[in-house]
């Protein structure tokens, strides 16, 4: 006989037709089947945080007494292995579902039963015990607040450190090598290509600062708040030991929340690191356009400096090479800035004792947080690390560079500054030999008064 497709579960709303191979029950399936909406599931971060979550639970609530040992051993290996994600095909359901979330904490529950019951050999419910002294509402913001801080601690700040320290490398490799800085992409005074990338590594070590400063309140736990905040069904003990147990687990200082109403209503703490993500990708634009712009040309362009080359540039145009990686970082940094509006929206979706766009709000920010670690580090392996300087290019347009006449501002006053600036630019000549002719000072004395390299270390000629 041919094999069931399908096999009967039920819920409190009857039976209800379960693929046979499934390890969820009809709790999942109903979602399934009511939110065919985008084809997005929950992302893999969020799944491992509920794993960890349901282990960490299970474990805690069995030493409280709540749970019998051989039940909470059972789930805490079902969910640690949901964790390291050997069953990630078993949690189907769409992202676009019911704001609490409570679909995805029951797939949860269905999976972790069903695998547990299968070591155990008896039952395993997955309400009454896998989902013991919880509730949708404080799992779901508790899974977010755990996936965002798991992610950047493993991915995001690794990432940035990598590109900051890039950064500083190549600073120091390109310290004795002085440009023409630019203000409103015109030419502006010298800088060195060493103060250059400090500014840009400075906005990057900026970021894990702000990535720091949102811990206080990313670490902190709904668990502990059940339904509606007060803790209903729960050991009063269990929301303080469940953040002990998982910071233990997990070596982040994890703390149950200091307010159960504020973490189950509101989403606060994931705007705030939203927030700080946002302003990372807005660093990373401004790195990445920089670079393109450097690299523009590299015959009319600034061509300043040249990035590796990673990939032909044109399917028509034979030769021609784009700043790929630049390109990449911005389409990232764009998605991260929608991400963040989106998340805006969502946590004002806050009534009452519940927010209700939760599941968004996990994708979204779980998503820009794997954009920007993944995209930091191929800016700086792929394009930072390894682009070339054009010296000579770059010191025969500093020469030209009539902006250099800003040094004589205290000798010959900002009027006659501006006419031999004019005039260099007219003519096209260095401003070294208009100015020796405008003015009648030495040439050697100008040569000391005008040298770009010096002017970079700032002040006041005396």
């Amino acid at each position: 006989m041919a094999k069931a497709a399908f096999r009967i579960e039920h819920d409190s709303l009857g039976a209800l037709k379960v693929p046979a191979e499934a390890l969820w029950g009809a709790q999942t399936q109903r979602a399934v089947e009511n939110f065919p909406v985008s084809g997005l599931a929950m992302p893999r971060a969020f799944i491992r945080a509920l794993g960890l979550i349901k282990a960490t639970a299970a474990q805690v609530n069995a030493g409280l007494g709540r749970l019998d040992a051989a039940r909470a051993e059972a789930i805490a290996v079902a969910a640690l292995e949901v964790a390291a994600g050997r069953h990630d095909a078993q949690f189907p359901i769409d992202v676009f579902q019911t704001g609490s979330g409570t679909s995805t904490n029951m797939n949860a529950n269905e999976v972790i039963a069903h695998l547990a019951a299968r070591r155990l050999r008896q039952k395993v419910h997955p309400n009454d015990h896998v989902n013991y002294g919880q509730s949708s509402n404080d799992v779901i913001p508790t899974a977010i607040h755990v996936a965002g801080a798991l992610l950047v601690h493993d991915r995001l700040k690794p990432a940035l450190k990598q590109l900051a320290g890039t950064i500083e490398r190549r600073a120091r490799q390109l310290k004795g090598v002085t440009k023409t800085g630019r203000t409103h992409l015109m030419d502006a005074m010298p800088v060195r290509f060493d103060q250059e990338l400090s500014g840009w590594a400075t906005q990057i070590r900026h970021g894990l600062e702000r990535l720091d400063a949102v811990q206080p309140r990313l670490l902190q736990l709904a668990l502990g708040g059940t339904a509606v905040g007060t803790g209903i069904n729960a050991d009063p003990r269990f929301g303080k030991r469940f953040a002990r147990a998982l910071a233990a687990r997990t070596s982040l200082r994890f703390v149950a929340a200091d307010n159960y109403f504020e973490a189950l209503s509101a989403q606060d703490a994931a705007v705030e690191l939203s927030g700080q993500l946002k302003t990372i990708a807005c660093s990373l634009m401004k790195i990445a356009n920089d670079l393109r712009w450097m690299n523009s040309g590299p015959l009319a362009g600034l061509g300043e400096i040249e990035l590796p080359t990673l990939q032909p540039g044109s399917s028509i145009m034979p030769g021609k090479v784009n700043p790929v990686i630049p390109e990449a970082t911005c389409m990232v940094c764009a998605q991260v800035i929608g991400n963040d509006a989106t998340i805006t929206v969502a946590a004002q979706a806050g009534n009452f004792q519940l927010n209700v766009m939760l599941p968004v709000i996990a994708l979204n920010l779980l998503q820009s947080i794997e954009l920007e670690a993944s995209v930091a580090t191929l800016l700086a392996e792929r394009a930072i690390a390894g682009f070339r300087v054009r010296r000579a290019h770059i010191g025969e347009a500093l020469a030209k560079n009539p902006i250099l006449i800003t040094a004589l501002n205290a000798r010959i006053g900002y009027e006659k500054g501006a006419a031999i600036a004019k005039q260099a630019y007219q003519e096209g000549r260095p401003i070294l030999d208009v100015a020796a002719q405008a003015t009648g000072l030495p040439r050697a004395e100008l040569a000391r008064l005008l040298d770009p390299e010096k002017l970079t270390h700032g002040g006041v000629e005396a």
